[in-house]
């Protein structure tokens, strides 16, 4: 998986007045946990623009000046409920011999049989809960989808690693392919009544809902 780093400054003041300080210097306050102790810093709010605002998941090397490197995931972040700016990051730290819990993205590859034929692909999860060695960890979760005929649905052990274990029930499922009213009729398996309040063919429900 690919590292952002994040150069900071470790600090011993945690009052009120001084986190209200490093705001209004641009910096966002920050604690690691996971350690033998907790350790807080900050760091440019500049620094988490690619690691909050994009779809991937990423681990973190965390390098203050005079206090060490550390790796670490992002564990928590708080938001200013109006302005939106980054108020508050919380780490933990990882170590290669302790597995962690992450979200991954899923890669969804080709387009379904089904939605060729005019059916709806449906996206129940987009990311998938693993647990994992830090070095066994993904960039994204590819799924395969290319075969999916209307009607069928991909499940959480289609995607079974030995490398991580899905924190989600065997059961679960990613995606499906649902029938339009516009579908055309591909074999025996697909001749099903037309589900009321399905999309018009060629959309997702994603985009029935705008």
């Amino acid at each position: 998986m690919k590292s952002i780093t994040i150069n900071g400054s470790q600090r011993e003041s945690v009052g009120k007045k001084v986190t209200k300080a490093l705001r209004n210097a641009g910096q966002v306050p920050c604690v690691l946990y996971g350690g033998d102790k907790s350790v807080h810093f900050s760091a440019a709010e500049l620094a988490f623009s690619k690691l909050v605002y994009t779809p991937n998941a990423h681990t973190v090397v965390i390098e203050l000046e005079g206090g060490g490197t550390f790796n670490a995931i992002l564990q928590d972040i708080q938001f200013h409920p109006v302005t939106d700016r980054i108020l508050h990051v919380d780490f933990y730290q990882v170590f290669e011999d302790k597995e962690i819990t992450m979200e991954i993205p899923v890669n969804f590859i080709g387009n379904p049989k089904g939605v060729r034929n005019g059916g709806v692909l449906r996206k129940n999860n987009r990311s998938l809960r693993i647990k994992a060695l830090p070095g066994n960890l993904p960039d994204y979760i590819d799924a395969n989808i290319e075969d999916m005929k209307i009607g069928d649905k991909l499940y959480i052990t289609s995607l079974a690693n030995e490398a991580y274990t899905f924190m989600h029930p065997d059961n679960g499922v990613i995606c499906l392919v649902r029938r339009s009213r516009a579908a055309i009729v591909e074999d025996d398996d697909d001749e099903e009544g037309t589900e009321a309040g399905d999309v018009p063919s060629g959309q997702t429900d994603d985009a029935a809902a705008e």
